[in-house]
């Protein structure tokens, strides 16, 4: 049976350039595991009323459509680049919605947990240490009614949404998609950050000032984890965005 690697990037609507990095080293991964990798590139909705990052559960309904066979799949960011020997983390989860605790600003999940809660899912109580990142989730067909339950919660709540998102800087789907689980009382694998490593300058894993007491290489990022997920980078006096490390990751991996 296949398991397939599911992403979304949208042409024309914030792609960058280094994204192709990250399609190709997922690719490279599911090529070595036997596994299929597919990319989303076009919207499903007018991007003015869905975010792309809501695109991410249409998966399993698009691979029906399209009658690809499949038993699991791995919905992953666009700002990852995977480890060629990454362990096959579809055995590990089995059939449950396998997860990774987000472990990045712990001000900013305290912030969306509550603003959420206050004004979408007043009756749910998540914890910051039972909060996951939407950036890397594996779910299977058994999962299909929720997929569905998620976009009939968008489409009631889509107003309340986006409020909540201008207003608070809480990001789009992650913490909704945090209470939703719940909601639906899914059975969660919670899978080692090795699996989701982000956020990774808070972790002191990117030499991104001359100032940094850690080296310049990439040894402490490969030690660390098995999926390098590029995100909250901030502004640096090297100019070493995310673009930049996930070019240099794929060609050290890679080439």
């Amino acid at each position: 049976m296949n398991n397939v690697v599911f992403q979304v990037n949208i042409k024309g609507h914030r792609v960058k350039e280094e994204f192709e990095y990250s399609t190709k080293s997922w690719a490279n991964w599911c090529k070595k595991n036997d596994y299929s990798h597919f990319v989303l590139e076009e919207p499903i909705q007018n991007l003015e009323y869905m975010n792309a990052n809501w695109h991410k559960f249409y998966v399993l309904s698009m691979l029906e459509n399209e009658g690809i066979d499949y038993e699991s799949v791995c919905i992953v960011d666009a700002d990852t680049i995977v480890h060629p020997d990454c362990p096959d983390f579809f055995e590990i989860v089995g059939d449950k919605f396998g997860v990774v605790q987000s472990d990045g600003c712990y001000e900013w999940v305290n912030r969306s947990i509550e603003k959420y809660r206050e004004h979408l899912f007043p009756s749910i109580e998540l914890k910051t240490w039972e909060y996951f990142n939407s950036g890397f989730m594996v779910l299977n067909k058994k999962h299909s009614e929720f997929c569905e339950d998620v976009y009939r919660f968008y489409h009631k709540k889509r107003d309340e949404l986006v409020y909540a998102q201008k207003t608070f800087m809480v990001g789009t789907d992650q913490t909704p998609i945090n209470y939703l689980t719940r909601q639906f009382n899914l059975e969660l694998k919670w899978l080692p950050n090795a699996y989701n490593l982000h956020d990774p300058y808070r972790k002191s894993l990117l030499h991104i000032d001359s100032s940094n007491w850690w080296p310049d290489t990439l040894d402490n990022l490969f030690n660390s984890g098995w999926v390098y997920h590029f995100n909250a980078i901030p502004q640096n006096p090297m100019g070493r965005d995310a673009g930049y490390w996930m070019k240099r990751t794929y060609e050290e991996l890679y080439k």
